[in-house]
């Protein structure tokens, strides 16, 4: 089969290869892709920028998120049949979505949307899952609520803010201007122009901060909560407490306690709480998010549509963080 992989930690462009389709193990579903999105997550990889965190084996074919359908199952698989549409951001270490096809873990898919082309559900469950983990299971978000999204048009602040406003919070966000109208449909009920505003200047006593962004920004975040608050990151610094949940090496930990050491300081100072949030593979929690699409709750955002062997082009498009909403190669 054709797969985009690296050899080693790079900037290069990821290369064509011919590999052999894997094979399934028990509890394993085989999966023809049909169209797989693409995420900073996979160019942090690829530039070696999380190898600590993710010690990956060479060669590696890049990719966490898919749809497609279901062409052989192992024999302890239960819920799913040959000719299944299914989608999944595989797990982490059995990623490998930018190929024609992928053997996934059971628990870790979910049935695809029945209103969703591939094209759209391919766009779907890594940014879902960051954005239920996030404002479910660790925010815990409560009708009334006042919720602060950076960089509310990207892939994870379109679902988020949907996904917000279901949960009945009043919502914030920062994008530019042209923007504006097109995240109010989304849900987005106070607006930042971030070339102009300062969010700082104009947001107070939020609940909650789902934070995209750099480390300035992150403290600056702290400033906006009420005390009690929660600032959640998924751009870092890491904490012990998440390389106590991955098992990580002593190196790790300590790694993890002197980065995260003046964040947790200064939230602790102002009242809040932070928390690191590296997302991981749920296939219960993406049938949960399957409902809402379904329901016409959540719609994907999906920005452009690149061919598979354009694979190289749409990352750099991705990279280059003009992308309103979700990236995807199609490969049929």
């Amino acid at each position: 089969m054709k797969a985009f992989l690296i050899n080693k930690y790079t900037k290069e462009d990821l290369q064509l290869a011919d590999v052999s389709v894997p094979k399934i193990k028990d509890n394993e579903v085989l999966i023809e892709i049909y169209a797989s999105g693409l995420n900073l997550l996979d160019s942090k990889i690829k530039t070696g920028e999380f190898k600590l965190i993710l010690p990956y084996k060479m060669p590696l074919i890049l990719g966490h998120d898919l749809a497609g359908v279901v062409k052989e199952v192992g024999k302890n698989v239960k819920k799913y049949k040959v000719g299944d549409e299914v989608y999944s951001r595989p797990a982490d270490f059995h990623i490998g979505t930018f190929a024609e096809y992928i053997a996934v873990r059971e628990e870790d898919l979910a049935f695809k949307p029945k209103n969703l082309s591939m094209k759209q559900a391919s766009s779907v469950p890594l940014v879902a899952l960051t954005v239920w983990q996030a404002l479910v299971e660790i925010g815990q978000v409560k009708k009334g609520q006042k919720v602060f999204i950076q960089a509310g048009s990207g892939g994870v602040g379109t679902i988020a803010i949907q996904l917000a406003k279901h949960l009945g919070a009043i919502v914030a966000t920062t994008a530019s201007t042209k923007s504006f109208d097109f995240l109010k449909e989304l849900g987005a009920d106070v607006l930042i122009d971030y070339k102009t505003q300062d969010f700082e200047a104009v947001l107070k006593d939020y609940d909650l901060v789902l934070n995209s962004q750099d480390n300035k920004t992150l403290e600056k975040s702290l400033n906006i909560l009420r005390a009690g608050g929660k600032i959640i990151s998924i751009s870092g610094p890491p904490t012990p407490e998440f390389a106590k949940d991955i098992n990580a090496n002593w190196l790790v930990k300590t790694a993890t306690r002197f980065l995260s050491f003046g964040i947790k300081k200064k939230a602790k100072k102002l009242g809040v709480d932070y928390t690191f949030l590296f997302m991981r593979a749920d296939g219960k929690q993406l049938a949960e998010m399957t409902k809402l699409i379904e329901s016409g709750i959540i719609k994907p955002v999906l920005d452009k549509v690149f061919p598979f062997e354009e694979t190289n082009k749409a990352l750099e498009y991705v990279e280059s963080g003009r992308a309103k909403g979700k990236v995807v190669v199609k490969l049929k």
